[in-house]
């Protein structure tokens, strides 16, 4: 202890607290950069979604524009749209009437000649509209054609964007919940 004292006399060093030299992030920090990584990811995901769900609605309307080219193909070839009563849907296990039950011949006489196969809905499934929902219906194509001298073909409760009636597929019958193409009145509003 005596030498202590005396080198501090003779050197003029005076102990004082080790200081402590900290390397590193507060919890404070840390959680900012974690809550503006968290926001930043939330957005780049609803800006995905929002993508995605453009980009199907794009491909449903332009299914409906290439079904209805082939159906002209047909009806100049056989005088005649395909028949079907009362609708025929492109989804196995649809709970519309006479769906097509999967085999894929949801518009009969179409494919191969007219189409290369017949498209089912981008995403398909269960619809999560809510005025689908209730009923059970899927996301899917549905045709008809009473008599082959008129037809309606339309994306049944697909559409997952807006719908409104300046939309060239606006269906008025389902004016929330489909777009669709037709061969003309009365089969385009009343069906």
């Amino acid at each position: 202890m005596d030498n202590k004292k005396n080198l501090q006399a003779n050197s003029g060093f005076i102990p004082t607290p080790q200081r402590r030299l900290v390397w590193g992030f507060t919890l404070i920090e840390l959680l900012v950069v974690i809550s503006v990584i968290g926001l930043l990811a939330s957005v780049v995901i609803i800006s995905l979604n929002s993508s995605r769900i453009k980009t199907r609605d794009t491909v449903r309307k332009q299914t409906l524009k290439q079904l209805q080219k082939a159906l002209e193909l047909y009806f100049d070839a056989n005088g005649n749209y395909p028949i079907v009563s009362p609708y025929y849907s492109s989804e196995p296990g649809d709970v519309w009437p006479n769906g097509s039950g999967g085999n894929g011949d949801w518009i009969p006489g179409l494919s191969p000649n007219y189409v290369s196969k017949l498209p089912r809905d981008p995403l398909g499934g269960a619809s999560t509209n809510p005025v689908c929902t209730p009923g059970g219906y899927k996301r899917a194509y549905y045709y008809r054609s009473l008599d082959g001298k008129e037809y309606k073909l339309y994306s049944h409760c697909g559409p997952e964007g807006s719908v409104n009636s300046d939309d060239p597929f606006y269906d008025p019958s389902r004016p929330t919940w489909a777009w669709m193409v037709c061969s003309g009145e009365p089969a385009c509003s009343t069906w």
